[in-house]
């Protein structure tokens, strides 16, 4: 048995002490790594687990500043009280140094380390603005299978709203009142993104309330009123933050999850794609609305490496097609 399958197994068995072995294989770039990787996936995939992985991932996206880390170390510790393991997944700049992540091992998130039930690790985001780093959703999938609730943080600069939606369950954006964050996040176009929107530092007073006003105002002109708006404090005693709990499993009970799942499998297996072979790549495979639709007549069954060899198999049967023509 490989490293990827043993991994998967020990996931599949609810062993949380493996998180930092598989963070460590899906963030390696060698061969040797990225097969194994692909057998990890393929143990954790629901053709091989019955049913899709039950744990809940939730993506907490926001501009710098507005309070995510801090609003992300109260949840952690209700979640723990609630008797949940909790695996963070922090995607931080990248330092042009060393490649890695700025942050660190997200210092800001307030844990207690000696708690085997709360795993949290900072991945760079390789360059790529506000995106998700390469490796997280592969990772987050994984680790899905043995944790209760994983978090992707990510910080909000508008790429990134786009690339935790493919991946999370629920979304949740995070903005800070009095700052422009609410009026530029109603300008930016991305409205429909957030599953829920939380209005942060509530202990500001009638300036958050009149930011939950102006977003509640916007979502009614979208004819998106259902998405719920949560203002929270983070600040001793912490207010709102039973309720953005509240709303987070709302969203989670009206989920179709093996739908919602196995479209993010498939934007995963286009993104690795892209990853690999470039824009050539996506050009020789007819753009990227082509792949989707390629990629939505697939098998549901397929994981999402057998996913990204089917778009490749895709680029070698157009080039054939056009060396004919």
């Amino acid at each position: 048995m490989g490293e990827g399958a043993r991994l998967g197994a020990q996931l599949r068995d609810g062993d949380l002490t493996v998180a930092p072995a598989v963070l460590n294989l899906v963030e390696s770039s060698s061969p040797a790594a990225r097969a194994e990787a692909a057998e990890l996936l393929a143990a954790v995939a629901p053709s091989a687990l019955g049913h899709e992985a039950p744990g809940y991932i939730v993506g907490i996206t926001g501009p710098p500043g507005a309070g995510k880390s801090t609003l992300l170390s109260e949840l952690c510790a209700r979640w723990r009280r609630r008797r949940l393991s909790v695996a963070v997944l922090a995607v931080d700049p990248s330092s042009r140094r060393s490649g890695g992540a700025l942050l660190g091992d997200r210092a800001r998130i307030e844990y207690d380390p000696a708690d085997e039930a709360i795993f949290i690790r900072s991945m760079a985001a390789g360059g790529r603005l506000g995106g998700l780093a390469p490796a997280t959703r592969a990772a987050a999938n994984a680790l899905a299978t043995a944790f209760d609730v994983v978090v992707i943080e990510t910080v909000g600069v508008g790429q990134s709203e786009y690339e935790v939606a493919e991946v999370a369950d629920t979304v949740a954006v995070v903005v800070q009142p009095g700052s422009g964050d609410v009026l530029q996040f109603i300008k930016s176009g991305i409205m429909e993104i957030p599953d829920v929107l939380v209005v942060s530092k509530a202990d500001l007073g009638h300036i958050a309330t009149s930011s939950v006003r102006d977003l509640h105002a916007a979502l009614r002109t979208l004819g998106a009123s259902s998405t719920a708006v949560v203002a929270v404090s983070a600040l001793a005693p912490a207010t709102g933050v039973d309720e953005l709990l509240d709303a987070l499993d709302a969203h989670r009970a009206t989920l179709d999850l093996p739908a919602r799942r196995l479209r993010a499998r498939r934007l995963h297996a286009l993104a690795d794609f892209v990853a690999e072979h470039g824009a050539r790549g996506l050009r020789d495979v007819g753009g990227r609305r082509e792949a989707e639709r390629w990629l939505a007549q697939q098998d549901p069954g397929l994981d999402v490496a057998a996913l990204e060899r089917a778009l490749e198999q895709r680029t070698f049967e157009r080039r054939a097609e056009r060396s004919e023509a």
